[in-house]
């Protein structure tokens, strides 16, 4: 691996973190998890993480890629296209067109970059009806990082995380041990040596009681649901008001976030 001595990650609430818990409302996320790994091998490292929750593949393009095409690192990562996915009527098409347009920009300046592919999340109720869309997406990610040559991680390939422990308790967002496994994918995407193995299988679940998973799933809807597609319908993000929690380059030690 040729060296990096810096990175800036863009994207949006995969990539600020949510919900690798810091404390408060801040969180770490596998961005910060990769940019630790980076630095450990990499006197003068420095790392910018200006990904924001919530953020369409629109905004990312017209805030986030500027300010990287700015910083000018040797790596960027980008995840975006998701919540555009989601959103009704979001067309996996005119998506991959911004973000072709996006990695093109940013693959003019020198650096490198890191594509990411969506989710398989059949398994997840609602989102399992935009399973075809984001397929549709995924090939459109897949031509993208070979015509601009990108180094890709295929989250859809990523069986491990078809575990519902790789996830949080909202069921949208990414658990501790999920983001974890995701910078150790990602390193070894970029050719980093790594001393723990991603692909390690979560130990057997006990069996489920019916009654006790319908009321979870329950519970499931009216907390995190219900409140997430309210938000859609509206045009609303969680991520409304809030700027990138690291906004400049700077040794990972130094770098605190001002909210999650």
């Amino acid at each position: 691996m040729s060296s990096i001595t810096s990175y800036v990650a863009l994207g949006d609430s995969f990539t600020e973190g949510l919900n690798d818990h810091l404390g408060g409302d801040r969180y770490r996320g596998w961005a910060d998890r990769l940019a630790e790994l980076l630095a450990a091998r990499e006197p003068g490292f420095r790392y910018a993480n200006l990904a924001v929750r919530g953020r369409l593949i629109g905004r990312i393009a017209d805030e986030q890629v500027p300010q990287a095409e700015a910083l000018a690192p040797d790596l960027v990562s980008l995840c975006a296209g998701g919540n555009d996915i989601l959103r009704p009527g979001g067309d996996p098409d005119a998506i991959a067109a911004q973000l072709d347009a996006a990695v093109g920009r940013l693959r003019a300046t020198g650096a490198r970059v890191l594509l990411f592919t969506g989710f398989d999340l059949r398994q997840v109720p609602v989102m399992r009806l935009v399973h075809h869309k984001i397929a549709v997406y995924n090939l459109h990610i897949h031509d993208i990082a070979t015509r601009h040559g990108c180094t890709l991680v295929d989250l859809w390939a990523m069986g491990v995380l078809r575990d519902r422990r790789a996830w949080s308790e909202d069921r949208l967002h990414l658990s501790a041990d999920g983001h974890r496994r995701i910078a150790l994918r990602a390193a070894e995407a970029l050719g980093l040596p790594a001393e723990e193995d991603w692909r390690e299988p979560y130990p057997p679940l006990g069996p489920s009681v019916w009654a006790e998973a319908r009321k979870e799933d329950l519970r499931w809807a009216r907390m995190f649901l219900a409140p997430w597609v309210n938000r859609r319908l509206q045009g609303r993000s969680s991520g409304d008001g809030l700027g990138a929690k690291r906004p400049e380059l700077a040794p990972v030690s130094m770098m605190l976030p001002d909210h999650g």
